[in-house]
């Protein structure tokens, strides 16, 4: 563990030579796979194995997020003793989008996330009998996990949470974003587009970001999303908002049903997600003493952080992780 902290704690100083030579040498062996998620829409996914391995972590992306934005995540989680499975949630990454417009995040309805990645862990993880499983999802796959723990309760050894999405930061009170919410529902045309003040991906300065103080980190994940197109997408439509929100109270009412051993990782200065739920969330868990773990001055993307914040959140996963077998 100590050797590799002080390769996490010392990557930015020469990032551009790791993310070309032994990143882009990892990524070039990875396995990339699809199956059909609910609605027969396509589900992609991406899988990094050793023979020797017998423990795997599932990772579970973000909203707008792809398999493609998560190489360094997988490499130091591989080279810590773990097969890896990224997925790309439908809608969104090189899975089936679901309008005509490719910029809209959008979903019928908030389980089909859970669906989707439930075929996954029965087709992927089960049939190849590892003796450990885990998982690891940030923001909205935090809030996709949640709901899957609440029906499978022992599909995991363990899973840790990063900046879940347990509520969300609107720019308004939330009593006003529903009144708008459901005059949108009853109009079709509406329905299906993009919520107020948002629209299509466009590439954001480093200096106006909240998700990250890492700007190399924050630039090459830019450049996915800019060498790509169809990676990129823009704003929610209002549907997707109404169904983020409903499964945020749904995750808080069935939190007493999660037994799964669980780590939240909590951003200080998250401007994304409401570190209030995430603190609601783990007073509802079963259990005395359920609390988050902070990571002190970090954004939201505490995954893909400065080194100092990374690392904490790294070491403080696998160390989580290796407590329960």
């Amino acid at each position: 563990m100590e050797h590799r902290k002080h390769s996490w704690l010392t990557r930015e100083a020469a990032f551009s030579a790791f993310a070309t030579g032994p990143l882009l040498d990892f990524w070039q062996r990875r396995e990339e796979g699809e199956f059909a998620g609910v609605a027969n829409v396509p589900i992609r996914y991406v899988r990094f194995t050793d023979p020797q391995h017998d423990k795997v972590i599932l990772l579970i992306t973000g909203r707008i997020e792809s398999y493609v934005k998560y190489p360094e995540l997988a490499w130091d989680l591989f080279h810590s003793g773990y097969d890896v499975i990224v997925i790309d949630h439908r809608g969104q990454g090189r899975s089936g989008r679901l309008l005509d417009d490719s910029h809209l995040g959008h979903v019928e309805s908030f389980a089909d996330y859970v669906d989707d990645l439930e075929t996954l862990y029965l087709q992927e993880i089960v049939p190849r009998h590892y003796r450990h499983r885990y998982a690891l999802a940030h923001s909205m796959g935090g809030a996709v996990l949640a709901l899957m723990l609440a029906r499978q309760p022992a599909a995991f050894n363990a899973v840790a949470l990063a900046s879940p999405m347990f509520g969300i930061c609107l720019p308004m009170p939330l009593w006003m974003a529903h009144r708008i919410l459901n005059w949108a529902e009853a109009r079709p045309v509406m329905r299906n587009g993009y919520a107020l003040g948002t629209g299509k991906w466009h590439p954001r300065p480093f200096s106006i970001n909240q998700l990250t103080h890492s700007r190399e980190r924050y630039r090459r994940n830019l450049r996915f999303y800019a060498d790509d197109p169809r990676l990129r997408m823009g704003g929610p439509t209002y549907h997707w908002v109404g169904e983020a929100l409903l499964a945020c109270q749904q995750i808080l009412s069935q939190a007493p049903k999660i037994v799964t051993p669980l780590l939240l990782l909590q951003a200080a200065a998250d401007k994304v997600v409401e570190n209030r739920a995430q603190d609601l969330f783990c007073q509802a868990l079963p259990g005395p003493g359920q609390r988050p773990r902070v990571i002190a001055g970090a954004r939201h993307e505490i995954l893909f952080e400065q080194d100092r914040m990374r690392a904490e959140a790294l070491e403080a996963i696998l160390t989580f992780f290796a407590g329960h077998r």
